[in-house]
């Protein structure tokens, strides 16, 4: 559990990171090669927690001792709501405890991946100021127009 967390909060904080630095960072300023390379091993050792490490923490800890999510654990429910119809319930499947660890792990990723696009977002939108569409007004509120 403590490396499940810890590597989640690692990745979280790299993450911010990434958004931070995009805040201060110019959108103009060029890059030398060496803030290059230490960005290419900074993105890859996010990417290598995000995709790699936290899911295996998850994994690990569900298979382990602590919470042992079997396949041959169903699951049931508060209330037997979920019991399945081949134990007298009325779901028409069963769903194990492993398979419930799958379906988290699989949320982890999307979760991870909808971060990474937003950081890209964000990072490829720095500095960037808001587009006004609307015409300048005078004091009372009515458009000025350029005579030609």
């Amino acid at each position: 559990m403590v490396a499940f967390i810890v590597s989640t909060v690692i990745t979280l904080a790299m993450f911010a990171g990434v958004i931070v630095y995009a805040r201060i960072r110019p959108r103009d300023t060029p890059l030398s090669w060496g803030e290059a390379a230490v960005a290419s091993v900074y993105v890859f050792a996010l990417f290598f927690m995000a995709y790699g490490v936290v899911p295996h923490q998850w994994l690990a800890w569900a298979d382990g001792y602590e919470l042992n999510w079997r396949s041959d654990i169903l699951i049931y429910g508060p209330g037997d709501i979920l019991k399945p119809q081949s134990k007298g319930g009325w779901v028409p499947f069963e769903m194990s405890k492993q398979t419930l660890r799958d379906f988290i792990v699989s949320g982890i990723y999307g979760v991870f991946l909808a971060a990474h696009i937003a950081m890209w977002v964000i990072w490829q939108n720095r500095g960037k100021k808001p587009v006004s569409t609307a015409p300048a007004t005078s004091t009372f509120g009515r458009p000025l127009v350029k005579k030609a």
